[in-house]
């Protein structure tokens, strides 16, 4: 059984991808994703507004008590604590790099322009074998249009893209007035793959503190009908890999992906409830399936149940939408 795909330019030996979590922290980590069978990981994300926030602590500390006389050393931080997440980021990348043999994609989640290129090139001298833009923003401006909003968007992956040498894959959100349209916008932008889709956790209230407070909910195979569905319409309509996530909990699903015409699927809440291990499980699961519809490799079945191979094409549309409602009443009675 040939489980080979090719992802940002690179063989993978699974489409089986390890997403961004909290697994992929340190190099022991990212070495039992590997020996769990994962065809590569995706770093856990890097982000600017924490960056920021330990500029603005270190200099505080080198500032502090400078007016006092000049004996008073102790003031200074010790040189362990000058380490910033960055500097720690781009350590994790090149001790992993040699410790294991499948890709290290990073992730990175930037605010402002100049920081997206000037830490996308420090990703790249670390080692990475790619970069992964995390486009996760709350646009809360009434006065910025959704196509301002959508053009910073695209210049970000431009500027990036024209920055770096190594392959970009680009977190999008499916919020856009045209998914379909931007879709092709980046992939013309120099975005190598598109993943779909990024999660938005929501915030909560706690009613009895009074904060407000974040709350996590890992996915459920409910959410793959999403990014099934866009992966589905997309297929071969851009030149760009597709990764599927969001949903995909077992081999079963990431054959529905592959189906639609992923390239790679990408797993985290999974592996977050059973541990790096459940990726061989999937993969076993993969495998039986495919074995069962006597498929002989995933190149086979990539796209054969895309928009443009259905029996069915409009199922994917509208069509598909009017027939659930139908359906449901008809069950009801």
């Amino acid at each position: 059984m040939d489980l080979t795909t090719t992802y940002l330019g690179y063989t993978l030996r699974s489409p089986i991808v390890a997403s961004a979590s909290p697994l992929s922290e340190t190099v022991d980590g990212i070495r039992r994703l590997e020996d769990a069978g994962a065809g590569a990981v995706v770093m856990f994300s890097l982000f600017e507004e924490q960056l920021r926030l330990e500029q603005l602590s270190l200099n505080h500390h080198m500032n502090f008590g400078t007016e006092s006389y000049s004996e008073a050393l102790s003031y200074f931080p010790e040189p362990q604590e000058f380490k910033t997440s960055s500097a720690k980021y781009l350590e994790l990348i090149s001790k992993a790099k040699a410790h294991v043999s499948i890709p290290i994609i990073a992730s990175l989640n930037g605010t402002t322009p100049g920081n997206w290129v000037k830490y996308a090139r420090q990703i790249e001298h670390a080692g990475a074998d790619g970069l992964e833009l995390n486009l996760y923003s709350i646009p809360t401006d009434p006065d910025l249009s959704g196509a301002q909003i959508e053009q910073m968007d695209i210049d970000t992956v431009s500027a990036v893209c024209s920055a770096v040498g190594i392959p970009v894959a680009v977190k999008l959100s499916p919020f856009f007035s045209n998914m379909a349209n931007m879709a092709k916008r980046f992939d013309e932008a120099g975005a190598r793959a598109l993943v779909l889709f990024n999660r938005f956790y929501q915030p909560d209230i706690d009613l009895e503190t009074l904060e407000v407070k974040p709350n996590i909910l890992l996915s459920t195979p409910q959410a793959q009908r999403l990014p099934m569905r866009w992966i589905a319409i997309l297929f071969g309509h851009i030149q760009a890999d597709m990764a599927a996530t969001g949903g995909i909990h077992g081999g079963l699903d990431a054959a529905k992906m592959l189906l639609a015409g992923a390239t790679v699927t990408m797993m985290a809440s999974a592996l977050l409830r059973h541990g790096s291990g459940h990726i061989a499980t999937a993969e076993r699961e993969l495998i039986d399936w495919m074995e069962t519809h006597e498929y002989t490799s995933v190149t086979q079945m990539r796209g054969a149940l895309s928009q443009r191979h259905a029996e069915d094409p409009a199922a994917y549309e509208r069509a598909q939408y009017m027939k659930a409602l139908t359906y449901y009443k008809a069950v009801q009675r």
